[in-house]
């Protein structure tokens, strides 16, 4: 594989004994300025380096107009790529709750925004249980929609989800966004009462970050 300066470098990776093989690094630039979901990222993809816009002096900014997670990460990143002209991966992802026909979904960011005011993660969570008080349905997931641009026509997208159930009540210290009130299918606990080890081998960004990986790898 031909590789253009600044998409990565193939360095050797030699244990006693054994005879030369290759790892795959490559530098691959996020389109957030989320800075949670950078280093959730940096764990994920720990082979490669991960940068944000900021880090090359790039002002990036995307209007989100597509109507799924999978439309709006492909739009973020190819507006990135057009930016930048070097590996991007870009990443959209939300809750959603049945009781609520799949809301706040794609608009889990912006949930409650009148356009202007943006709130914080904790007024959030606490509109959604608000909304939710009384309801006994309380199944919801998390999806999670990558997209890797590496060049031109090279567009690579992963959708991955995270199930489980809305608390009544925030637990947990861990994690940002929804975590404190969305109860793992698998453990019983939160997402911020998790570890970030556990969160990431059974989330929905872990998840599609894991198969982003395999991806990568075999791009080497």
């Amino acid at each position: 594989m031909a590789l253009q300066p600044g998409q990565g470098n193939l360095q050797p990776l030699l244990a006693p004994g054994q005879q030369m093989h290759y790892l795959f690094h490559m530098e691959i630039v996020l389109a957030t300025g989320n800075m949670h979901k950078k280093q959730e990222l940096e764990q994920i993809l720990s082979g490669h380096t991960i940068l944000i816009p900021s880090d090359l002096g790039v002002d990036f900014d995307c209007d989100e107009t597509g109507t799924t997670f999978i439309e709006n990460s492909i739009l973020k990143a190819q507006t990135l790529y057009d930016l930048v002209k070097r590996p991007v991966l870009a990443d959209d992802s939300g809750i959603c709750v049945e009781a609520l026909k799949g809301e706040p979904g794609i608009y889990s960011a912006r949930y409650g925004s009148d356009g202007v005011n943006k709130m914080s993660d904790v007024e959030r969570y606490e509109l959604l249980l608000k909304n939710m008080k009384g309801e006994t349905n309380r199944t919801a997931w998390f999806v999670c929609a990558m997209t890797l641009i590496t060049a031109p026509y090279k567009v690579y997208t992963v959708q991955e989800t995270f199930d489980g159930t809305l608390a009544e009540a925030p637990y947990g210290g861990g994690g940002f966004g929804y975590d404190p009130i969305f109860i793992d299918a698998l453990s019983g606990k939160t997402a911020a009462e998790l570890t970030e080890e556990e969160k990431n081998r059974v989330s929905h960004r872990g998840k599609a970050g894991k198969v982003m990986n395999s991806l990568l790898e075999a791009l080497s």
